[in-house]
């Protein structure tokens, strides 16, 4: 990672956990509860001040921080009004949520802020998931899917929108996924292998494609009208196609997308093409054979044109609207990282896929050499779900172990004994040290095999 990078990363990191941790301040003065320290880091203190009867701080190592409050200890029980352990458990309770809750207020307010200011979508993302070209070496052509189906079940989600069964396909890279779609107004049941020879982290839309490709728009695709639209010496301008046209068919098949275009010409190779175009109100045959030619995305059959992308609509959404807006997609962040956990604990989702720190460095540098702002906000708003999410989880020494700990004292209607929390503290701080360990060598391993 660059020196850019790193001051990227630990700027972002520094907001998320100066959020969390401002959380459980904040619960805990309500509560009346004394705050001894707040620190952004661990370690040797390096820089600070104090004002009332805390010391606010930052310390050597940036990857974190603490809220240490008066009489957090365990066992350490006073009769101190302002110690921790003297609280009532559900003031202890309200405390642990706090930092949590913290990130999921940030993780909304970022994205209704984005969303008042750039609202962006892909109107295909967001809609009925109609097929538009399978292609033909593809695990869901053999599974019978076809353009014009429509999927209505992708592994556990009903009805999914077309960016459900992106971050799906990304959960379960390599894995076989079940899935139903409407053939001729029939419900099929099928399976699909998601093969791949790439990891998560290198698998772009374009890789996708490779699955299927969804219809992005109504109309079919047109021609842009620009002056460079149609490649000189191309077997479009051999047949006379202009800026401007519309392409009704291409042998038979109507594509509503570049990727569809594409895909189709692959499975054709050099075969003739006769293709159908509607010029104003004239229709118009055509007869081409596609070449090979290189691009971004490689050497690939091409016709030669430029078309138009698919409708993107750009606004400014007010107040309530961005909130609606803002809550559906945590909503649906949040449902993408449960499914996430359950398919590490049934082994469906590989813990290789996950990223540590070294992982959401790199996506954090990548975001903010992106244009524009949306990036970077919305790669922030993830981060700080994520966080909140990871720290409810059920773990000794994690926000979610002490709220497990007080309900089943609260159950008990007394302490656990201080030994036995005391060793399940200790093996759980191991635990966490090794999984974190593992990840970061996970991380560092991505690099390396990424190296020509």
């Amino acid at each position: 990672m660059s020196i850019a990078a790193i001051f990227e990363f630990l700027l972002v990191l520094g907001i998320m956990v100066l959020v969390h941790e401002f959380g459980h301040y904040a619960a805990a003065k309500l509560c009346g509860i004394r705050v001894e320290v707040f620190s952004i880091g661990f370690g040797t203190r390096l820089f600070g001040f104090r004002h009332g009867e805390t010391d606010y701080r930052i310390c050597a190592l940036p990857l974190g921080g603490y809220v240490k409050m008066s009489g957090d200890q365990p066992g350490q029980v006073t009769d101190d009004p302002g110690d921790f352990n003297a609280h009532p458990r559900w003031h202890r309770v309200i405390v642990a949520l706090a930092g949590p809750v913290a990130n999921f207020i940030l993780a909304f307010l970022l994205i209704q802020g984005l969303y008042m200011q750039h609202h962006e979508t892909q109107a295909f993302l967001s809609q009925p998931a109609v097929v538009d070209y399978v292609p033909a070496q593809s695990s869901f052509a053999a599974a019978g899917l076809q353009p014009g189906d429509t999927i209505v079940r992708y592994d556990n989600i009903e009805n999914p929108q077309f960016d459900d069964i992106i971050n799906h396909s990304l959960l379960y890279l390599t894995h076989p996924i079940s899935f139903s779609y409407l053939h001729n107004g029939q419900r099929v049941n099928a399976t699909a292998l998601l093969k791949s020879a790439k990891t998560p982290d290198k698998f772009g839309l374009d890789d996708f494609f490779t699955f299927f490709v969804p219809r992005m728009q109504q109309a079919p695709v047109q021609i842009a009208s620009t002056d460079d639209s149609v490649s000189a010496g191309s077997p479009a301008a051999r047949a006379g196609l202009h800026g401007g046209d519309v392409l009704l068919s291409v042998n038979g098949f109507t594509p509503h997308s570049v990727e569809a275009i594409l895909a189709f010409l692959q499975d054709q190779g050099s075969r003739p093409e006769d293709v159908v175009v509607a010029r104003g109100a004239t229709t118009l045959h055509a007869a081409m054979i596609p070449e090979q030619s290189s691009g971004p995305d490689g050497l690939k059959y091409r016709i030669g044109v430029k078309l138009d992308p698919p409708p993107t609509t750009v606004d400014k959404l007010g107040f309530a609207a961005a909130a609606v807006a803002s809550a559906k997609s945590n909503y649906k962040g949040a449902g993408l990282i449960k499914d996430v956990l359950e398919g590490l604990f049934t082994r469906r989702v590989s813990v290789k896929a996950m990223a540590g720190p070294i992982g959401i460095g790199q996506q954090v540098h990548q975001a903010f050499q992106m244009q524009g702002w949306s990036p970077i906000i919305e790669t922030m708003a993830m981060i700080s779900l994520n966080l909140g999410i990871f720290n409810l989880l059920p773990i000794p020494i994690l926000d979610g172990g002490m709220i497990l700990f007080l309900l089943i004292e609260s159950l008990l209607r007394r302490d656990v004994n201080e030994q036995v929390k005391e060793r399940i503290y200790q093996v759980a701080f191991v635990c966490i040290v090794l999984f974190a360990a593992f990840i970061i060598f996970n991380d560092l391993t991505k690099i390396y095999s990424a190296r020509p």
